[in-house]
This record gives C-alpha cells, sequence and structure tokens, in this order.
C-alpha cells in the first residue's frame, strides 16, 4: 500500500514536543497508549513491529477496518485505538542485522519506550545497562506487568491479571456478587498516562542536567496507586472493603437509581446538592431531617434514606429529573450507550472524534485527544500506520540506507 498523507490540526501553531524522536518498542495498549499521546504532543514516534506479523493488537478483533473492496485489513479496532502519529518499521529483533539495525536507530532517539518483561531486552544489546554508556541523553521507558525488581518482576503482566491483583475488582460489582473487572482495560491506561508523565518529568530533568535516565512503570504499581481514596479509607482504618455496586463509600446519594422510563445517575455530592434535590423533588423536609441533613449522618443512615430515594426518583422519566436537577445545579445524568456518547452535543463540541485519511484510501474516524493546550495544541499528522509502511522512508532518512541496502534486509527476513 502507498503511504498515508499526514494530516495536521492546526499547523500555525507548534507542536510541544515537536523536535523530539521516539523509539516504540511496544505492543497492545499500555506503552501503545503513551506513545500516541507523545505523537499527539509532537513527537515523531518510530513504532518497531515484526516483520508479517506486527503489533499483536493489530489481530485483536473484530472488528477490523475494512478496505474499500469491503475486505477486512490487519487494523483492528484495538489496533486503531492507540496508534496514531506513529511511523511503523518492521525489524526482525531476533537477527544480528535487525538488532544493529535497532542499535542505530537508537542514536537518533530522544526517548526509547519499550515493554519486554524485565531483562528480555539484554539479550539483544537493547537494556537500558548498555544502551546508558553509548547515549548518557537517552530517556528509557519501561513498561511492565510488574516492574525491574521484586519477586514478581520476571512475571508477564496483563490488565485483566491485574485488575485482580491489584484489588480494584474486589471493590466492583454488586454486593454479594462475584467480582467484575472495569469494561476497558484500564490498567494499561492508567500505566500509559503515568508513563507519559514521567517521560515528561525526565524531559525536564534532561533539559536542567543533560542526563537521560530509565523510567520503570508496572501495571500493579499503577493499579494499587489507583486505589485511590479507596485504597487509603483501608489504609487509615484496617477495614477491608468489599463491592458497593452503585453505591459510594463516602457520600450518599451518589449512584444509579431507576426512574420512571429507566436508570439514571443521581450524585448529589454535598449537603447543598442534596437540599436543592430536596427542594425540586418536594421533599424539603428530608434535606431538614437531622439523619439526612449533612453527608456524614447519610452515610451513616444508607440503608434508611436510600429507599425513601428510591420511591422518588421512580415518579418521574429520566429526561425530566435531568433537565430539572441541572436546571437546579445538581449533577444528574441518564447513562448513555456509546451512540449517544458520540452523538452528545458537549461530546461533539469539544471535538473528540476526528476523521484522517488512511493508506487504505478512505477516511476513518478515532478517538481524539482530550489534551487542549491553547499555545501549543496536540496534532494530528498520521493516522494509524499499516504494518511496516514507513520502514524503508525511515531507514533511508535516518540511517541512509538505499533502496538496495533495504531490498537486501527484506530478502533476509530483517525488515
Amino acid at each position: 500500500m502507498a503511504e498515508s498523507q499526514p494530516s495536521s490540526s492546526d499547523s500555525s501553531k507548534p507542536s510541544p514536543l515537536k523536535g523530539l524522536r521516539v523509539l516504540d518498542l511496544t505492543r497492545v495498549l499500555a506503552g501503545p497508549t503513551c506513545t500516541q499521546i507523545l505523537g499527539d504532543l509532537g513527537a515523531e514516534v518510530i513504532k518497531i513491529e515484526r516483520p508479517g506479523a506486527g503489533d499483536d493488537s493489530r489481530g485483536m478483533g473484530p472488528p477490523y477496518l475494512k478496505d474499500k473492496q469491503g475486505q477486512e485489513t490487519r487494523q483492528s479496532a484495538y489496533f486503531l485505538s492507540a496508534n496514531r502519529n506513529k511511523l511503523s518499521v518492521t525489524v526482525n529483533l531476533t537477527t544480528p542485522e535487525g538488532r544493529d539495525v535497532i542499535q542505530q536507530l537508537v542514536g537518533h532517539c530522544d526517548i526509547l519506550v519499550e515493554n519486554f518483561r524485565a531483562g528480555n531486552l539484554a539479550q539483544y544489546g537493547l537494556d537500558y545497562q548498555q544502551l546508558q554508556p553509548l547515549h548518557p541523553g537517552l530517556i528509557y521507558c519501561s513498561v511492565t506487568g510488574f516492574g525491574q525488581t521484586g519477586p514478581y518482576a520476571g512475571r508477564g503482566g496483563y490488565d485483566y491479571l491485574v485488575q485482580a491483583m491489584g484489588g480494584i475488582m474486589s471493590v466492583t460489582g454488586e454486593p454479594g456478587g462475584p467480582p467484575i473487572k472495569v469494561g476497558v482495560g484500564i490498567t494499561d491506561i492508567v500505566t500509559g498516562l503515568y508513563a507519559t508523565i514521567a517521560i515528561l518529568a525526565a524531559l525536564r530533568h534532561r533539559e536542567a542536567t543533560g542526563q537521560g535516565q530509565q523510567l520503570d512503570l508496572a501495571l500493579l504499581d499503577s493499579q494499587v496507586s489507583w486505589l485511590s481514596y479507596i485504597g487509603q479509607n483501608y489504609l487509615l482504618s484496617g477495614d477491608v472493603p468489599g463491592p458497593l455496586g452503585h453505591e459510594h463509600p463516602s457520600i450518599v446519594p451518589y449512584r444509579v437509581f431507576e426512574a420512571k422510563d429507566g436508570p439514571m445517575v443521581l450524585a448529589a455530592a454535598n449537603d447543598g446538592q442534596f437540599k436543592r434535590f430536596c427542594q425540586f423533588a418536594g421533599r424539603s423536609e428530608l434535606a431538614e431531617d437531622k439523619r439526612f441533613a449533612t453527608n456524614a449522618a447519610r452515610v451513616r443512615h444508607r440503608a434508611v434514606i436510600t429507599p425513601v430515594l428510591e420511591d422518588i426518583l421512580k415518579k418521574r422519566t429520566v429526561a425530566e429529573w435531568v433537565d430539572g436537577l441541572v436546571g437546579a445545579n445538581v449533577p444528574a445524568s441518564p447513562i448513555n450507550h456509546l451512540d449517544q456518547v458520540f452523538n452528545d452535543p458537549q461530546v461533539q463540541a469539544r471535538g473528540m472524534t476526528l476523521s484522517m485519511h488512511h493508506a487504505t484510501d478512505q477516511e476513518i474516524d478515532l478517538i481524539a485527544s482530550p489534551l487542549h493546550l491553547s499555545a501549543s495544541p496536540v496534532s494530528y499528522r498520521c493516522p494509524p500506520p499499516v504494518l511496516g509502511e514507513h520502514t524503508q522512508t525511515v531507514l533511508q532518512d535516518l540511517l541512509g540506507l538505499d533502496a538496495a541496502a533495504c531490498a537486501a534486509l527484506k530478502n533476509k527476513g530483517v525488515i
């Protein structure tokens, strides 16, 4: 396939990471989430993939992107979600020539992001300990399941596994029911976000000192960190929490209720909001009742107030409640399906989808970046690439390999 043409959001303003180059040795979701953010912020991202196979997530479907003839391509929705603004270069790391190509590319990059098991890249001369003396300014970000140290360091890590090990499944679901995972690979995504933050901090350190460093990011660490107030509740009280379903451990009412025509969320997070809810509902006396007048009292009397609120909410439709409560400055919302999400006027006004011209010669819709920077906005330059789309261009531009040299490497199964 021909190389796709880059797209741009606002080329009149500089991207914050323009001029930086990232060597991306990651696959699936945590690492690719990180490198896509770096790409959106302007960095040039060179994604290294296995010849003939590519990132595992290319095959994680259906659904797959179809070409103009209606045939499925090796471009799953999963892959498309985390790989825009990247150049795909295929290199076989198991060959000496492939290792040499990667080692040369490192010298042209500011940042390397990898998610191999701890220690696995040492056999290729690509671990931090071997690269650091040659490239002291290199920022080397390792994303693993369990980190570079500790008794689990050699294990492979997967989002679902770590949701179980890291505790989030134990507090997700209905009381008395089975543990439930979060509906998306949230541990992978959060780890990708933390990795991005760490890289930006390391860039600031390098700017000040000239030093690169290794960044050690782990799915389990990230999962434990975003237990947040639930984890802190345990550390403070020693009480092991269980699942609360739609309830909040520290706020009442803050849950799903059934309205006349379906479910909705009421999230009265403070006493003023609860009082205004009661006024709108025509039940002002509830806010004056000592059992319910403060959030702490409502939490203690959760079992008393909840059925009362359930009866109240059933008397009007979702639209009646949401329209009225939003007008009264009380947080309330319908529970939207994804068709409703992407048709929501606020989501559309915020530009949370974009269209890019793909190498299959068609426009594809993607979820946009949520980052809004007034002076240096994100940019959308390249759609998610087809496998090996940029191999020859990158090797010619950075390593000076001509067409004949690239052809020879391809014939040997190196690229």
